[in-house]
């Protein structure tokens, strides 16, 4: 008999359990398959696409099922968790618009913090923010008029500003590339306005060597410094030679440098500045400015010091319009504070990401669909954890399609060919308008999720999302344009 050294000796029941946790992962996926067994062919036209980019069969999902039938006439991989990218809007925004309904607001409430005296408010303006996510300088001049209406036309102290509807760490996500400054990246606060974003606009200066750079919103506490120069060259390059940088020292400082190209009439970019109270700060200051009132004191941050009534109170949009800001354009920043404010108004303030998903875990428990199917991270899908199948994917789609709010959902996603993030795609004069499709992006990431009206007036859920290196450099819509056509022509 040869016996091993001690250090190698293992039993058989030990070599059982390694076998077992080694097969783990194959397990699952074959209890996956058991479950979720592929239907139908892959089309023709979708199996080119495949072959042609030599995409693996695992890196792929895809479930078709009209609404209303008992099963897919298409399914692929559907009960493998997949990154949806923005695709996942579409169950955030089903949630809330289902939990709060299509006529719920966001409030902002003005308080004075003082006598109020022939126009003057002798102490200072509190302003609490309820996480409005499309308080955009429209509705802020709009809400500071009103304000006007109210008697207040100076202010003698400061605007004070309470965020504590969210709860502070909503603001800890780490951008998802390393872009500061890119408007896609902004966090979520309660009091933020207008995305926190300006657009520069940059112009050739006539003497040949400088360039003009104006700004929209000009933020009076926004300091910019110009280092760009004009060079003889063509308008092409990346941003156009322009360096976009945040000054190490002072937020409140913007630097631009580097090489402008003469040829250019115009160039535009839009960025990130300060933090969200400072900006919300420098915006009010500049229409309250324009509508003629006067701000004696500065900013703090700071809570309600008791129970007061509010001198103005301001309504957002409707949910029903919001939610076609969100899907149509795939706004990350307002579907963040989507989900956080229906985690808000189901579990209390303040709000968290956790309330949040919570949330939507409990809408989905609620109709009876399985929340273990989803792993959610901040509801917009800028993230690499978020994963989902395209069975409940699909499913969350055909349940839209039974609520009584079908037609504000249905009314959120961009139409093919004309609108939204399909403006460009599918744009054939048989095929245009006959879509309402989310898209999603990311790095390695493509997907869709939406309704097809097929060429024999039947309606179709459809879900598609790709996992691969090619997915985001043009294999991954021209794999689920294709889908989306075979979809059409049934």
């Amino acid at each position: 008999m040869t016996y091993l050294p001690n250090t190698l000796k293992i039993s058989s029941s030990c070599i059982a359990v390694l076998v077992f946790l080694f097969m783990q992962p194959a397990l699952a996926q074959l209890q996956n398959a058991i479950a979720d067994p592929d239907i139908g062919e892959i089309p023709e036209a979708v199996q080119v696409v495949i072959d042609g980019h030599g995409l693996p069969d695992s890196s792929f999902s895809f479930l078709v099922q009209e609404v209303g039938a008992d099963s897919p006439i298409l399914a692929r991989n559907t009960g493998i968790p997949f990154n949806p990218a923005s695709t996942i809007k579409t169950l955030t925004t089903l949630a809330a618009l289902e939990e709060l309904g299509p006529a719920f607001t966001w409030r902002t409430e003005l308080y004075a913090l003082g006598p109020v005296s022939n126009g003057v408010l002798q102490g200072d303006l509190l302003m609490k923010g309820g996480g409005d996510p499309f308080l955009v300088e429209e509705q802020l001049r709009n809400m500071l008029k009103a304000l006007r209406l109210t008697g207040i036309e100076h202010i003698t102290g400061n605007l004070i500003l309470d965020g504590s509807y969210f709860d502070p760490t909503v603001e800890e996500d780490e951008s998802i590339d390393n872009q500061n400054g890119r408007t896609y990246n902004t966090e979520p606060n309660a009091v933020i306005s207008n995305f926190q974003a300006v657009t520069f606009y940059f112009y050739p200066h006539p003497d040949g060597r400088n360039v003009i750079i104006n700004a929209d919103p000009p933020l009076p506490n926004l300091r910019i410094t110009n280092r760009l120069r004009q060079v003889d060259r063509a308008c092409n390059g990346y941003q156009r030679g322009v360096s976009f940088n945040i000054s190490s020292e002072d937020i409140s400082e913007i630097i631009f440098e580097g090489q402008f190209p003469a040829r250019c009439s115009q160039y535009r970019m839009t960025r990130e500045v300060l933090d969200p109270a400072g900006y919300t700060f420098g915006l009010f200051m500049q229409l309250w400015q324009e509508l003629g009132g006067t701000l004696n004191g500065g900013m703090i941050i700071d809570t309600m010091p008791e129970a007061l009534d509010p001198v103005l109170v301001w309504n957002s949009s409707p949910m029903s319009d919001v939610i076609k800001s969100i899907n149509k354009f795939s706004n990350n920043l307002m579907t963040r504070h989507l989900l956080l404010t229906l985690g808000a108004e189901t579990l209390g303030p303040p709000a968290t990401v956790a309330k949040g998903i919570n949330a939507v875990n409990f809408y989905l428990e609620d109709n009876n669909l399985d929340s273990t199917q989803l792993h959610m991270s901040n509801g917009a899908g800028l993230s690499r954890d978020t994963r989902i199948t395209t069975d409940l994917l699909n499913t969350v789609l055909r349940e839209a399609w039974a609520s009584p709010y079908m037609p504000e959902f249905v009314a959120s996603l961009p139409i093919n060919g004309m609108d939204g993030t399909m403006r460009e795609r599918l744009r054939g004069r048989e095929l245009a308008g006959r879509m309402r499709i989310k898209t999603g992006t990311l790095n390695e990431v493509s997907a869709i999720a939406g309704y097809v009206y097929s060429r024999s007036n039947k309606t179709y859920a459809v879900t598609g999302i790709i996992n691969h290196e090619l997915a985001d450099r043009g294999p991954g819509v021209e794999l689920m344009d294709a889908l989306l056509n075979w979809v059409y022509q049934q």
